[in-house]
């Protein structure tokens, strides 16, 4: 019988599954983004999680999706114009997306069961592995509700929807990123850096800024004011509080969701500064100071990319780098704050 390799060696190879996993999230993020911004998330009116694997493969399978998609809102509303050929080319979009989807609960699933037979995940440690699956799986059924809000009257799918759609792809991340970081480097202690708890509250303020992008993403909220750093000629721009109830104008008023993500991002990107800045002169762990000034760079191209998106009326590319680079600070952070619970 083999013998099993090391506790060490056993930890490193699941933490590097759980990093590749990773890059597929982060993959899936991209790609998402894209598909968002090139209108193609709507093409595929059909839901086969399993059959649909495969793509139309005749000319016949073509025409039968495309009648499908003839149905829906979108295509009476927006792409009435658009013949098969054209279908296709928002098509392929979503199909990849979907079908990375499902790569990637493959990915996770089959080395998990081998990983717990070969004893290299315990069953106690089992249950956080189940919850990444399970979220990961909730993740699919929320997109699969996204997608059916935007195929029954208007063809846009709802921006809460769209947001706990992305909201949870980055905490399946969250979560296998920080399982792989206990794996390499030991797991969180008992007694945190004294800065870990500021750590931790600018982690929290990070992972708001990112939710109300998602907000501006779903309603397509960055093409209202396409200046900086005033809104149109106004600092403070009229309507944000034309909603009733008032509260209403954080999650359905267009110039209010802009107006928050700008003030939330440059908060941040404020306080990041200042963070970095008093961490130079501190006491922090070796691997701590190098998350710190990974977290600055990465915030600092984060404020550059979204401002170039609102200037440039939200391009595809910039956009999506925006998005990606989001993912990216979420890590630094992540990071940073694993390594303060180790210090």
């Amino acid at each position: 019988m083999n013998e099993l390799p090391d506790r060490r060696s056993r930890d490193r190879v699941v933490a590097t599954w759980l990093l590749v996993c990773c890059g597929l999230v982060f993959a899936m993020v991209v790609l998402g983004g894209v598909t968002r911004l090139t209108g193609s998330g709507l093409s595929m009116a059909e839901w086969r999680p399993i059959m649909g694997t495969l793509p139309p493969l005749s000319d016949t399978e073509w025409q039968r999706v495309f009648e499908i998609y003839k149905q829906t809102p979108e295509f009476q509303k927006v792409n009435s114009h658009m013949d098969v050929h054209g279908f296709k080319g928002i098509f392929w979009l979503e199909y990849l997306h979907r079908l990375l989807g499902r790569l990637l609960g493959l990915a996770f699933m089959l080395p998990l069961v081998y990983f717990v037979a070969r004893k290299y995940i315990s069953l106690r440690q089992l249950p956080w592995y189940v919850l990444m699956f399970a979220l990961g799986g909730l993740q699919a059924v929320i997109g699969k509700i996204m997608v059916a809000s935007g195929q029954v009257d208007a063809p846009q799918v709802s921006h809460y929807r769209l947001t706990a759609h992305l909201s949870a792809a980055f905490l399946v991340f969250a979560l296998m990123f920080w399982r792989a970081q206990s794996l390499l480097h030991g797991p969180p202690g008992d007694t945190p850096h004294p800065w870990h708890s500021r750590t931790l509250a600018l982690t929290v303020l990070i992972a708001v800024t990112i939710v109300s992008g998602g907000f501006v993403a779903g309603l397509d909220a960055g093409l209202i004011y396409n200046t900086f750093p005033k809104m149109g000629d106004h600092w403070i721009p009229p309507g944000l509080l034309a909603l009733e109830p008032a509260w209403r104008n954080a999650f359905d008023n267009l110039t209010t969701v802009q107006f928050d993500h700008r003030l939330l991002a440059l908060t941040t990107f404020a306080l990041i500064a200042v963070y970095w800045f008093r961490a130079r002169s501190a006491e922090l762990p070796r691997s701590a100071r190098a998350g710190a000034n990974a977290l600055l760079v990465v915030a600092l191209l984060q404020v550059v990319l979204g401002v170039l998106t609102v200037l440039h009326a939200v391009p595809t590319t910039l956009a999506v780098s925006h998005q990606a680079n989001a993912l990216l600070l979420l890590t630094a952070t992540l990071y940073l704050l694993h390594a303060l619970r180790r210090g």
